[in-house]
């Protein structure tokens, strides 16, 4: 190559590359701003969090130490003690975890027995070479870390259980009950997601569910599969959802959302697209309402490297819970259909 043609070549490749916005670097100039978002059960989680984060605790201790305040609860039916089980009457649990200044992430599925999988992901990240374990194995890996077993099903999510399994078909043996005020069969994609960003402006989030109820035995959603049900990118931001996993699963939904906001778009703009993404990708019949629409719901909670948040749903608004370190409130989510039309 001449000389001319070489350093000619040189300036047009380095006009190029000042041309690519440095998101990253951009946004690490800014001003930290903690936060922490979460799903719309997540008040006490955002709460707790934030407590933790003002006292100088990592992001990724106060997630886990919010989400851990709901899986307890045995009256959220969505996580933990008290979500609704599988077909079979046993509740069966998934999540995962990230943290954003190792580009670490541990997973649970299918966890039966011990109602705080969010715990157990995080050992799985600290404590092992791999990523996700599932079922018997890791219900003995908890336990080989002292975690005891117990019995996950109250009496209210077994009276859920077995309306909605003797409701299946009036010709088996199984009977309603006479009694009027028997619980109403709720059904439930349920799950608890919770991102943050600290005082050290370091991004860490978690994911936790009992899943969809009453599925299939083994069913694994998108809570315990990182890209899918949360994640993290401690140069640009985080991302967890909630909804209908099996479409998030095929669309990497949270790491579409993470890219985004690499390419500029704001957490809110970033939840809006992968909402549009994953109703263009809608085309099983099954999954469409007579209009065209998608008959499932889908929403995401993200937040970037500068403290900005966002949540945007299919249809909405949706709930979700923000804690911004000086107002812990509850608001109505960005979304692309009423939920009403």
């Amino acid at each position: 190559m001449k000389r001319r043609t070489f350093i000619k070549s040189g300036i047009m490749l380095g006009a190029a590359s000042s041309a690519i916005p440095n998101i990253s670097f951009a946004r690490n100039s800014d001003k930290i701003k903690p936060v922490v978002i979460s799903s719309g059960n997540g008040q006490r989680a955002t709460a707790k969090a934030m407590e933790m984060i003002n006292n100088g605790s990592d992001a990724l201790d106060a997630v886990i130490a919010g989400v851990n305040i709901i899986e307890d609860d045995p009256e959220d039916n969505s996580v933990g003690l008290g979500g609704l089980p599988n077909e079979d009457g046993i509740v069966e649990l998934d999540a995962c975890c990230m943290h954003g200044p190792t580009h670490n992430a541990g997973a649970v599925a299918s966890l039966r027995n011990i109602k705080n999988p969010s715990k157990v992901a995080r050992l799985v990240m600290e404590r092992t070479d791999h990523v996700l374990i599932v079922g018997d194995g890791a219900l003995r890996f908890a336990k080989a870390h002292g975690f005891k077993e117990e019995e996950l099903l109250t009496d209210h999510s077994r009276k859920i259980w077995l309306k909605w399994k003797e409701n299946l078909n009036k010709d088996d043996d199984w009977f309603s009950p006479s009694d009027e005020n028997s619980a109403d069969i709720e059904s439930t994609t349920g799950t608890i997601s919770c991102c943050a960003v600290d005082l050290a402006g370091n991004i860490s989030g978690v994911t936790t569910t009992s899943g969809l109820s009453f599925k299939i035995p083994g069913r694994v959603g998108d809570s315990p599969i990182i890209g899918a049900g949360l994640y993290v990118d401690n140069e640009v931001g985080a991302c967890g959802t909630t909804g209908r996993g099996e479409e998030n699963l095929k669309n990497l939904s949270c790491l579409l959302a993470v890219e985004f906001m690499r390419m500029g778009d704001s957490p809110e703009e970033a939840c809006l697209k992968v909402c549009k993404r994953i109703v263009r990708n809608a085309k099983i019949k099954s999954l469409l309402k007579e209009n065209g629409k998608p008959n499932f719901n889908v929403t995401f909670y993200a937040v970037n490297k500068s403290g900005a948040y966002g949540c945007a749903s299919i249809y909405g608004p949706k709930k979700f819970a923000l804690h911004d370190s000086q107002k812990n409130q509850v608001l109505d989510s960005a979304y692309l259909f009423n939920k009403m039309k």
